[in-house]
């Protein structure tokens, strides 16, 4: 009896853990764009920076004040040696992100997205010689035949914001291999990735967005008709992009890797049918089939690659197979590493 009971609680938790990381991930989005499309504050740079301000206060916040998280620590020589250059890819990613936001639906940059695991896979092929077995290839060909198809048939297709999603994948990809040799030996969890990152992003983006935007922002200021309420808007999704941060570590600690996996496809097709909902961009049938056929195909990656991991010692594998929820973490269609600030 009680062990039926901790059963139904695991199952519970399992669900309220994918829910509100869904809810977070989806709502961060649609505020991005909302920002973008209907606030007309056309500044991808000062947002992600906004993000990276509000990312670093909460995880100091929730590490050194609240003490919600232990702090792993850092030696300082590697935080430059090691943090800094991993900051620099991080806010590259972010920033792609909210670009390719700003010129294309919600619902083709999450299809985009999903080319992340095949740029993971190509990059370690060509650059670091690695070699992996037939069935990755094969899992690959569905994610790049539906992004092919949603990209021919997309209607409302940006070449900008097509390009900034696919290099954002690219970004993705190297920030996940560079993290074997530069992270080696730190155990990062979400929060500890951000209160170390994001003050760096912060650093490295202010310049840049004050140079490029600082003029329009001013202007935007100037003349924006409802400025309370918009500033609340912009701001408050910094928060949200935080609180994402935190849903994330609480998702991998309450599901299996293979749920995780499901459950990380199913939310690109959340955030497809919440952005068409509220915002209503056209969709062909087309675009809606290559969306499928990418998200079936990221489905049943994430199956082949945990199939193998599970394979007895001796038996030939993937050099960077999946051994556990961290590990996948980043192999699901959307990274995390998308979803942070």
């Amino acid at each position: 009896m009680e062990e039926s009971r901790l059963c139904q609680w695991s199952v519970i938790r399992s669900i309220l853990a994918i829910v509100q990381w869904w809810g977070f991930n989806v709502t961060v989005i649609i505020m991005n764009k909302w920002i973008f499309q209907k606030l007309e504050f056309k500044f991808p740079l000062t947002v992600s920076c906004i993000h990276f301000i509000a990312s670093a206060v909460g995880a100091y916040l929730v590490i050194k004040v609240l003490k919600l998280k232990p702090l792993i620590q850092v030696d300082p020589e590697d935080r430059w040696r090691r943090i800094f250059p991993m900051s620099f890819i991080f806010c590259i990613n972010i920033v792609l992100g909210n670009v390719s936001l700003r010129y294309i639906p919600v619902s083709f940059m999450q299809t985009i997205k999903s080319f992340t695991p095949a740029t993971t896979v190509i990059l370690q092929w060509l650059i670091w010689k690695r070699h992996f077995d037939w069935k990755i290839w094969a899992a690959l060909i569905p994610i790049v035949g539906g992004i092919l198809l949603s990209s021919i048939t997309e209607l409302s297709f940006n070449m900008l914001g097509f390009f900034a999603a696919l290099f954002g994948c690219v970004a993705t990809s190297t920030k996940t291999i560079l993290a074997e040799s530069l992270l080696h030996g730190y155990k990062f969890d979400s929060i500890n990735t951000v209160y170390y990152m994001a003050p760096f992003a912060t650093m490295i983006l202010a310049g840049p967005a004050m140079v490029l935007e600082g003029p329009g922002v001013t202007d935007w200021l100037l003349t924006c008709p409802s400025l309370f309420s918009s500033l609340v808007i912009i701001f408050g999704s910094g928060v949200l992009a935080f609180c994402l941060n935190f849903s994330i570590f609480y998702v991998i600690h309450s599901t299996t890797a293979v749920t995780f996996n499901v459950a990380g496809n199913l939310k690109v097709a959340v955030a497809f049918t919440c952005s068409w909902l509220i915002f209503r961009n056209p969709i062909s049938i087309m675009n809606a089939i290559g969306c499928g056929v990418t998200l079936v195909g990221c489905t049943f990656y994430g199956y082949v690659r945990q199939i193998l991991s599970n394979q007895p010692p001796g038996m030939p594998t993937t050099p960077r197979t999946p051994r556990s929820k961290l590990e996948l973490l980043s192999l699901i269609s959307d990274k995390l590493d998308d979803d942070k600030v």
